[in-house]
């Protein structure tokens, strides 16, 4: 059987503040294997981020804290890593394109030379030949001119050309996991385009794998192969993206497509979920998005129980009371699997691992 490059398991984060510890991760299991996407979605605040940076441990102890769980890369658990490790693993093996590269880039240094940096640190090269990676990794992501590029600052560059820059620095030491926090947040609909394909290209001729977080559904569509939900801090619904967009099973994931505008609809305002996202510090007791379901009805268990991640169809797994076939599937799927099966059967589609 195949293993997963990345596999999370059961992590738990927690963050201490003046009003006390809150927890942004509860209970958080993925996998991603070589070659596959996977998506991460959700509203701003449910822990898709704080999720990806801790792969990379990037979370600052303190104030962060690592309650629990695994974060298996290749088999070993960086959350084990010593620090010196850790830092071989970064940028190297997995690299991740930042959600603003206007305050990722740093102002005073040349794009050339802090492409170098990584190239230098990691490659084990001298300054020429990591320059030379350097012009043609910016190349590799469509910037003209790369040569004049080395010696321009982030300033000098639009928003597209600094999105570019990101992800030729990730990409420059051939990572085996890129990991994507909103690569094409505030960029107009023709340079997403081409940013998206850019990577699609490169993970194909790679066989890179790809973690992309992301709020926009039409991503999804066109670059997922499995897809997972996240909502108040959990993991709701994972499922392969044809089935949970034919078939979404939580009503959070259900809220999410009726906002989705429709071409040729006839409707003159979207549909939206009512509320907010809960305070991660005062989460509701019982499930984190029964404030808000239309599925409740005044349902006590909602309100008490918190639903576990179960088996409601093949190969789709929800935490809701009210998903059809969620008390007929207690106890048939161990929660840890889940994530592997539905991967295993992406592969399978694909003829293999990559």
């Amino acid at each position: 059987m195949p293993q997963p490059l990345l596999d999370i398991r059961d992590l738990n984060i927690a963050f201490n503040t003046a009003r006390g510890p809150i927890r942004p991760v509860r209970d958080v299991s993925m996998s991603i294997f070589p070659g596959q996407t996977l998506a991460v979605v959700g509203e701003s605040g449910c822990g898709k981020s704080v999720t990806a940076l801790s792969v990379l441990r990037l979370i600052p102890t303190p104030p962060g804290e690592y309650l629990g769980g695994q974060i298996l890369f290749e088999g070993r658990d960086l959350l084990k890593l010593p620090e010196r490790d850790m830092r071989s693993v970064r940028g190297r093996d997995i690299a991740m394109i930042f959600q603003e590269p206007m305050t990722s880039l740093n102002p005073v240094y040349t794009i050339g030379d802090q492409i170098a940096e990584a190239v230098i640190l990691h490659q084990k090269v001298g300054t020429k030949k990591a320059y030379k990676i350097v012009e043609e990794s910016l190349c590799d992501v469509g910037i003209a001119d790369p040569h004049r590029r080395l010696g321009e600052y982030p300033h000098q560059l639009s928003g597209g050309m600094r999105q570019r820059v990101m992800i030729a620095m990730a990409l420059s030491c051939k990572p085996k996991l890129l990991i994507a926090d909103e690569p094409t947040t505030a960029l107009d609909v023709t340079i997403q385009a081409q940013i998206l394909e850019l990577l699609r290209k490169l993970q194909k001729e790679n066989g890179m794998a790809v973690m992309l977080i992301t709020h926009d559904l039409g991503v999804v569509a066109e670059n997922a192969d499995t897809v997972a939900v996240m909502y108040a801090s959990r993991v709701v619904e994972y499922a392969k993206v044809e089935d949970l967009f034919d078939r979404p099973q939580h009503p959070y994931t259900e809220g999410l497509f009726r906002s989705i505008p429709k071409l040729g609809s006839g409707v003159d305002r979207l549909d939206t979920i009512s509320g907010t996202v809960p305070n991660p510090a005062k989460f509701p007791a019982g499930c984190k998005f029964h404030p808000r379901c239309v599925r409740m009805n005044g349902d006590a268990k909602c309100a008490t129980v918190e639903p576990v991640v179960r088996e409601v169809e093949p190969r789709h797994w929800a935490a809701c009371h009210h998903a059809a076939g969620y008390e007929n599937a207690a106890g048939t799927t161990p929660v840890l699997d889940y994530k592997r099966q539905v991967t295993l059967d992406v592969l399978d589609a694909a003829g293999g691992v990559m």
